[in-house]
């Protein structure tokens, strides 16, 4: 199996890189050994699963400026805040200098700090992100809309985070694209109006739900699919299309993530996107 890694020992000055662009929206990691997110010196007490709220997965700050998840005292929120938003701000420029075609275009996302060690998470099979897959949401409909994402390991202690990757998503897609269930317009309109999902499901978003549950509920395509382990350490950052990127999260602590999303429109190459990739294999127009 090819490498699904493109490894940057430093950004360039200048120009975009045309190969780089070209990586990741072949999706391929970028990833960076030496850029990671130092927090400050009073932002070490945030490192502990106590800042957490049990009731949720993660710590985010949303688009909008809301803090979720968080527990502690109000001055930890504060600080958990302010931590967030200086990695946010990090995260912008690094794509501002990586893809600059796409600062225009892009819609904000959450950004996240996930304090807890994923070893010991116990979730069913279609949420545990232990498995490979391709990222999609039951509840959020996106009708093609690019997931891409920044990451970077911020554990204090040295410890890596243990990724492992799949084969590219055209591969994906030509081995479970002829089980998956066939889309029904009629069962998408019920779905929205009982308020399952939040907006109209279309086709597009129809398949890559089942291409993400087909994959983690595939205990024999888990062991033998081509796939790529790798070993992220403290203090780097990595860069993908979540979308796109068959990935599994297999152990690590304490790490730092920003979303942000694209219209497949906007891409540099539109013809790698997902919807794309999806619409040729099938003949027809999914959105």
């Amino acid at each position: 199996m090819e490498t699904p890694i493109y490894e940057i020992a430093r950004l360039a000055d200048g120009a975009p890189d045309p190969a780089c662009i070209a990586a990741l929206e072949a999706g391929k990691v970028l990833y960076f050994p030496t850029m990671g997110f130092a927090p400050l010196p009073e932002e070490k007490r945030l490192f502990t699963p106590e800042m957490r709220d049990p009731k949720s997965r993660n710590i985010s700050l949303g688009a909008d400026g809301t803090l979720k998840g968080a527990g502690g005292e109000q001055a930890d929120k504060a600080a958990m805040e302010a931590m967030l938003k200086r990695f946010r701000s990090q995260a912008l420029q690094l794509l501002e200098r990586l893809v600059p075609a796409y600062m225009p275009a892009l819609r904000g996302g959450a950004t996240s700090f996930r304090p807890m060690l994923v070893e010991a998470r116990k979730q069913s099979v279609r949420a545990d992100d232990r498995l490979l897959h391709v990222d999609a949401f039951p509840s959020r409909p996106n009708r093609g809309e690019r997931l891409l994402r920044v990451f970077t390991n911020v554990n204090p202690d040295g410890v890596p985070r243990h990724w492992r990757l799949g084969e590219p998503f055209e591969d994906v897609a030509k081995h479970y694209l002829p089980r998956l269930k066939p889309y029904s317009p009629l069962g998408a309109k019920l779905l929205h109006k009982l308020h399952v999902t939040k907006s109209l499901r279309s086709e597009y978003d129809h398949l890559m739900l089942q291409l993400h549950d087909a994959m983690k509920t595939d205990p024999r395509y888990q062991r033998e699919a081509p796939q790529f382990d790798m070993h992220f350490p403290a203090g780097s950052t990595w860069v993908c299309f979540s979308d796109q990127t068959p990935h599994a999260a297999l152990a690590g602590q304490y790490m730092m993530e920003q979303t942000m999303m694209l219209s497949p429109q906007h891409q540099y190459d539109k013809a790698a996107s997902p919807l794309a990739i999806l619409s040729r294999l099938t003949g027809r127009t999914l959105i």
